[in-house]
């Protein structure tokens, strides 16, 4: 699978702690961020997804004395802001990663996309053993994976 139809501009990785541990940008066409800048929007996303999760209205309870084993799902928090120019889609991992990826509007399956991203960073990065979680990604694999799959020829 390859992303047509739209522009991926970079994708951002930020550690369950607000930390960003991996920054590219994969086309031109988003005003450039400096590395203090990024280190911020990281840090302020992670602290405005988490408010976003204790938001959500509160759903009626169903009766669940009769459904075995029913749990009520855990609320998101932020998947997706939306402006005339750009696409901002994040997906949070079991494990508090948070992938954030900046498309054109006009990308379809985004989600998919980013879902994919999260795969590659798992095939090349949690299974490579030099690797420390919660650190910087420094995986030159993984590099070569995600532009492989992210830039169009």
């Amino acid at each position: 699978m390859c992303v047509t139809d739209g522009v991926v501009f970079a994708l951002l990785i930020i550690n369950k702690a607000g930390g960003l541990i991996y920054n590219h940008t994969f086309a031109p066409g988003l005003q450039a961020l400096n590395s203090n800048d990024s280190l911020i929007l990281a840090g302020t996303f992670h602290g405005i997804h988490a408010i976003s999760r204790t938001l959500n209205p509160v759903p009626p309870k169903p009766d669940t004395s009769s459904v075995p084993n029913s749990r009520n799902l855990p609320t998101t928090g932020i998947e997706s802001l939306e402006s005339s120019h750009f696409r901002l889609t994040c997906f949070q991992t079991p494990t508090g990663v948070k992938f954030l990826l900046v498309t054109s509007p006009e990308q379809p399956n985004a989600d998919a996309v980013v879902r994919r991203c999260y795969e590659i960073y798992g095939d090349y990065v949690v299974k490579n053993p030099f690797y420390s979680l919660e650190m910087p990604v420094r995986v030159e694999k993984f590099e070569k994976a995600l532009a492989g799959y992210l830039v169009r020829p």
